[in-house]
């Protein structure tokens, strides 16, 4: 077996949506990804809603808290998704070049009414757990990698 995938998702706050990315690739990609989150500017801890959103999807989520993309630009990463479009107007330089995507999606913390925030975020893992699912099932280690990138920035679709 070939070394796991790399994949970074970034979030302004590493609170909701790259928590929920993480969760879901670690969960779905096996030992064939690695997945890791962090935020441009980290919030002091995750939403109650992410949590709440993988726990009725039973989702096992790891607990790591919020963290900041500063340092995370040198490492190896194969992919950086970023899943808010502050986070992608913020993202760092990543100097090894790694294959990168945009899976803007609407903040569900953002909702204020409760009723309506739990369907956001159950929405939000909808989506990313179909994304994420059209990540797994690519051949990530048999693509040259310019097939890669279209068929990984065809997930960008909108939501």
């Amino acid at each position: 077996m070939s070394a796991p995938f790399r994949v970074l998702f970034l979030c302004t706050g590493n609170s909701a949506r790259s928590q929920i990315a993480q969760a879901l690739l670690t969960h779905l990609g096996g030992d064939r990804f690695e997945a890791a989150s962090a935020g441009t500017a980290p919030a002091p801890r995750v939403n109650p809603g992410a949590l709440d959103a993988l726990a009725e999807a039973r989702i096992p989520w790891r607990g790591d808290p919020p963290r900041s993309v500063d340092g995370l630009e040198h490492e190896p990463w194969d992919l950086v998704v970023t899943v808010c479009d502050d986070a992608r107007e913020s993202c760092p330089v990543f100097p090894a070049g790694p294959i990168l995507a945009h899976w803007g999606m609407a903040d569900p913390a953002a909702v204020e009414e409760p009723s309506a925030r739990r369907r956001a975020f159950a929405d939000t893992l909808r989506v990313l757990r179909v994304r994420i699912g059209e990540l797994v099932g690519l051949p990530v280690d048999e693509l040259p990698r310019g097939e890669l990138e279209s068929r990984i920035r065809a997930l960008e679709r909108p939501t």
